[in-house]
């Protein structure tokens, strides 16, 4: 339940309380004692769903917003006559209810910048140290929600200013998120944190965002989805956050890892998939929102409300299509890479069974095919351990054989190392 208390300004009295008896309203007056403006204070408890008809209905009989309303959540109701009025048949809130909320949500710039830059630091810590425990965890503390669904608000209740802050908040943060994580890299090249060599390309959390496919708009999709219900039902927002967050952060803090390390291909695929989980989580609550019926409170500026609507999901949609093609194409290369290793392993292993090749173990070492060689056309590099008894003698042509062999499995033309090697077990 809601209790809306109306403030009525001097003149408004008659004008409130005829609008409430017309409308069946149940209501309680208290005479306004400490200050001049104000007649009287008008109580009316409602259903969450009543709210918005209440408003509505005040402000088309003429309460303009000389009027102060205070809309309260009432814990518990004792009573049996909380059904006569305004039953709900929607368990939504009400348009100034979603606005408070979504204003609420995007803290102040100094709370919001200084929460990001704590996640970012632990979140970058969990991609180093490859725990996905340490990136969920650091992603409670990011503040992403609020500013990603404040800006879809904004532009269905046609606030220009909650739009834009909205807006400026999630670039601001995602640019804020980059910096870190670069400047943390930076200090860590190099250092005994970490180990000779190290190559953060090849940690696994790192690679999930650098090698992102069309199923990682499933993640951004469902985060937005979750995040207006949250909003518009008022439930789970701290977990619906973690979602939106967890789409949003790791891979942003990707970005600034390849500048620390260099590596223009990191940039580009965690980029890309920061755009495209930003712009459809963006995406997504735009048009629940509008479908969930909230609309402006003056008819006159539904209409421009709508135009803006319109113009925002339309640029969505065609960034969207557009960053989809980098998301596909990065699919597409992911699996060939991936066929070509399995393959390669099959094919090893079918040699080893294969009595023309006597004792000889064929085992793969590496095999070197990245995304980029896809698209660059360069073949694999294989190499390929070949494990014979002492004394025994391979054929002269066993490099040239094993090269044909991958050739006709993987439907490439690799280029085979071979390397040998003399094997005695014990029993």
């Amino acid at each position: 339940m809601r209790l809306v208390q109306v403030f009525v300004p001097r003149g408004k009295y008659d004008l409130v309380l005829e609008t409430l008896d017309r409308d069946g309203i149940e209501y309680a007056v208290t005479d306004a004692i400490g200050h001049q403006a104000f007649e009287a204070i008008v109580s009316v408890p409602v259903s969450p769903s009543g709210v918005e008809p209440l408003l509505s209905s005040l402000s088309e009989a003429g309460l303009d917003e000389d009027a102060y309303t205070a809309v309260l959540a009432a814990e518990t109701v004792v009573s049996d006559r909380t059904g006569h009025q305004h039953r709900d048949t929607t368990t939504r809130i009400s348009r100034e209810e979603l606005r408070a909320r979504a204003s609420d949500l995007a803290p102040a710039l100094s709370t919001y910048l200084a929460l990001l830059v704590l996640s970012t630091t632990i979140a970058t810590a969990g991609l180093l140290l490859d725990s996905a425990a340490t990136i969920i965890g650091a992603m409670v503390v990011a503040p992403l929600m609020g500013p990603a669904l404040s800006a879809s608000v904004g532009v269905v209740v046609n606030d220009e200013r909650l739009a834009s802050r909205g807006v400026l908040l999630q670039a601001g943060g995602l640019l804020a998120v980059i910096a870190t994580a670069a400047i943390i890299g930076f200090a860590l090249r190099g250092t005994v944190l970490l180990p000779p060599g190290f190559d953060v390309a090849s940690v696994p959390e790192v690679r999930e965002r650098i090698t992102p496919d069309v199923l990682a708009l499933g993640l951004a999709l469902g985060s937005g989805a979750a995040g207006v219900i949250s909003l518009t039902r008022n439930v789970g927002s701290v977990l619906v956050g973690v979602a939106i967050a967890v789409a949003l952060v790791p891979p942003a803090a990707t970005v600034g890892l390849g500048i620390a390390w260099g590596h223009p291909s990191m940039i580009l695929t965690a980029g890309t998939l920061v755009l495209v989980n930003l712009l459809s989580i963006n995406l997504t609550a735009l048009l629940l929102l509008w479908a969930s019926g909230y609309r402006p409170q003056r008819p006159e500026h539904a209409e421009h409300a709508f135009r803006t609507l319109v113009s925002r999901v339309a640029v969505l949609a065609v960034a969207i299509t557009l960053l989809s093609v980098v998301l596909a194409g990065v699919t597409i290369g992911t699996y060939q890479t991936a066929s070509v290793e399995h393959d390669v392993q099959t094919e090893l292993e079918a040699m080893s069974d294969d009595p023309a090749f006597g004792d000889l173990q064929f085992r793969e070492v590496s095999v070197d095919y990245e995304l980029i060689d896809v698209y660059a056309d360069r073949r694999p590099v294989v190499t390929v351990l070949v494990e014979r008894s002492p004394g025994e003698s391979e054929p002269s042509t066993l490099a040239e054989t094993v090269r044909d062999r991958l050739q006709q499995a993987t439907d490439a033309d690799p280029r085979v190392t071979v390397e040998l090697v003399d094997t005695q077990y014990s029993e």
